[in-house]
């Protein structure tokens, strides 16, 4: 089972005072210093608890105003599920492969065109106009699956990918190292629909996603490493430096 993080159960706490009425739909949210002091917890971990009720619609961030609880509340079939972005790209994996395989057999030439399209918007030095590209592709071959299940499927999933703080920001940490394959591999999937090869569009597909892993998990490991490293040399300023 997934450990629930601590912007999650204040999250949730705050939801349940919204359904209670402590803080009225329409009204402004205490600031973040306040609520911190609240739920005994840090200003960023309250940030982050914003973020995630204003993906699920109960709160809406205004910048230079403050924050709103929404008028029209969400229902709990809104409420995004608590995920590792490795759980979610093995999702991800396995839906969007059967989705290509099925693609193969359905696309029309208008959507391979739109396709290629996608891809070269894909290597803007820009990371907002590539990532909404990458969507776009995705999404795209979803919908040529012909399948609405299917595609109801992997929007929600991207909207996990976009919409969970934990999970976008574990995509982004390969974002660098993600350029220099994302082109290359979705040109791939893009020539095995060409080819109307369901095969060969699931096992494109896969091989994006299993190298996706491969470069998150690396990027974890670096990151713990620094963690690491960080904290030892702040044991031997500590305890290390000569006394005066």
């Amino acid at each position: 089972m997934v450990e629930k993080r601590l912007f999650h159960s204040v999250a949730e706490q705050i939801s349940e005072l919204i359904k209670d009425g402590v803080f009225p739909t329409g009204t402004r949210l205490p600031g973040e210093r306040e609520l911190a002091e609240r739920f005994g917890v840090s200003r960023v971990t309250i940030r982050e608890a914003e973020i995630a009720l204003q993906a699920i619609g109960r709160i809406k961030i205004k910048t230079g105003s403050g924050v709103y609880v929404c008028e029209e509340q969400p229902g709990n079939d809104t409420q995004l599920p608590v995920v590792s972005a490795f759980e979610l790209t093995e999702a991800r994996s396995l839906f969007e492969s059967e989705a290509a395989a099925l693609a193969a057999r359905n696309i029309s030439d208008e959507q391979l065109l739109r396709l290629a399209e996608l891809i070269k918007r894909m290597a803007s030095p820009d990371e907002a106009i590539s990532t909404d590209a990458d969507q776009q592709f995705h999404i795209l071959i979803a919908k040529a699956s012909g399948n609405a299940a299917i595609v109801y499927t992997i929007e929600s999933l991207w909207r996990m990918r976009e919409e969970l703080p934990d999970v976008k920001a574990a995509y982004e940490s390969v974002c660098e190292t993600d350029a220099a394959y994302r082109a290359k591999e979705h040109q791939k999937i893009c020539d095995a629909l060409l080819a109307r090869n369901p095969d060969a569009a699931r096992s494109a597909m896969r091989e994006h996603f299993n190298r996706l892993i491969e470069a998150m998990l690396d990027a974890t490991e670096k990151r713990a490493l620094a963690e690491v490293q960080q904290r030892a040399a702040e044991s031997r300023q500590r305890f290390l430096t000569p006394a005066k």
